[in-house]
């Protein structure tokens, strides 16, 4: 018997006309920002009438003791004030194809560039928020297409690190004690030990109460129905450990009866809360740690990873706009024959700071307080 078979040119190949995009993640910390003063992520306008620089007025709380029934005349208190300025820049993307490559394209490749851009941008934001928060406070501006204000810590100097940590002692803690702060950056650090310093219920609440006891004050982040809360950003790694360390308090205090298995992070992945502190994951800071903060991979007393963790109040960063995203459409298409689509956006994003009460000089930042945490990788 002689088999027809099917001559390969003519076999019939489908292809799915259904494109799956790489998943990229939405930008974590749109619930915080807004622009009312109680955001922990300032919403700036002031430049989308024109401008690349924004001043941000800081006015500190009086502290006086004031005076009784004697004369208040000549013993007025000074009202203590402070400018920071931010500074925008452009961010653009763009993708083009021709008329040629669309008539061979199965499956719409193209089709699918304005949510690949606009995921683009949404990226972009979220990371610059993280470079922002691990930035060091400068007055001296950023250089041209940095859309970041502060001196990137991967590019700071050994010598501004501890400054840094100098002006800002009373926010930024070092894994389980106060005393593991040491004279430099470095060696602080150093005293993190893999077994003590992980990020534990407890070494968050001591986290909390020294955002609680700095000064000037780190006001924390209030809601609509009253309470106040602190929020902490924290990476995968950090996470994982204090999610294990909160199981017994989630096992034994959560309701799993009617629809409590809904709401149980025993059962659903989410925010942890825990003794005044909404905990947020957000995957890429550990990214971070591992591309860019590099010092950080080896920085602990047995040359563990170490990774920081955000805790924010009110005020903690800004992101100024001059122009939010839109889309761009390529004008010079060759009598139609190229198509190129693209997206633009004019922003910058800030770590608020102000200078310290008590020197007049060195910068404190105004809402953040910075926990570095051993935290092996998975």
């Amino acid at each position: 018997m002689a088999l027809t078979t099917i001559d390969t040119n003519n076999k019939l190949i489908k292809y799915t006309k259904e494109i799956n995009r790489e998943y990229v993640r939405e930008n974590l910390f749109s619930p915080y920002m807004g622009e009312d003063l109680n955001s922990i992520i300032r919403v700036r306008q002031e430049l989308k009438s024109g401008g690349e620089v924004v001043n941000i007025p800081f006015v500190k709380r009086l502290k006086g003791a004031g005076v009784g029934q004697g004369t208040l005349v000549g013993f007025e208190e000074k009202i203590d004030n402070y400018g920071m300025r931010a500074k925008v820049d452009w961010k653009r993307n763009a993708v083009v194809t021709n008329n040629a490559e669309e008539q061979k394209d199965s499956a719409d490749i193209f089709g699918e560039a304005k949510p690949l851009l606009s995921d683009w941008g949404k990226s972009e934001q979220r990371d610059d928020i993280i470079e922002a928060l691990m930035a060091l406070p400068t007055e001296t501006l950023p250089a041209a297409d940095q859309t970041v204000n502060g001196l990137l810590y991967n590019i700071a100097t050994t010598g501004q690190r501890d400054t840094w940590q100098t002006a800002n002692a009373d926010r930024i803690q070092y894994g389980a004690l106060r005393a593991n702060t040491v004279a430099t950056h470095a060696g602080s650090l150093a005293t993190l030990d893999i077994t003590n310093d992980k990020l534990t219920a407890a070494n968050i609440s001591l986290l909390k109460r020294v955002a609680m006891n700095a000064d000037p004050h780190i006001r924390p982040f209030k809601t609509r129905d009253g309470y106040e809360y602190f929020v902490a950003f924290a990476g995968t790694n950090t996470f994982r450990d204090l999610k294990l360390d909160l199981l017994p308090y989630n096992k034994d205090s959560r309701p799993r009866e009617g629809n409590g298995m809904d709401k149980n992070p025993l059962f659903q992945d989410g925010d942890l809360i825990f003794d005044g502190i909404i905990i947020r994951q957000v995957p890429e800071i550990s990214g971070f740690v591992t591309s860019t903060w590099t010092n950080l991979l080896t920085a602990g007393t047995t040359s563990n990873r170490v990774e920081p963790v955000f805790l924010c109040g009110q005020q903690a960063a800004a992101i100024v706009w001059g122009r939010m995203a839109k889309p761009t459409f390529r004008k010079e298409d060759d009598y139609q024959f190229l198509t190129g689509v693209g997206i633009e956006m004019c922003y910058g994003t800030v770590k608020m700071y102000s200078k310290h009460p008590m020197t007049g000089s060195n910068l404190v930042q105004s809402g953040v307080v910075q926990g570095f945490y051993a935290s092996a990788a998975d």
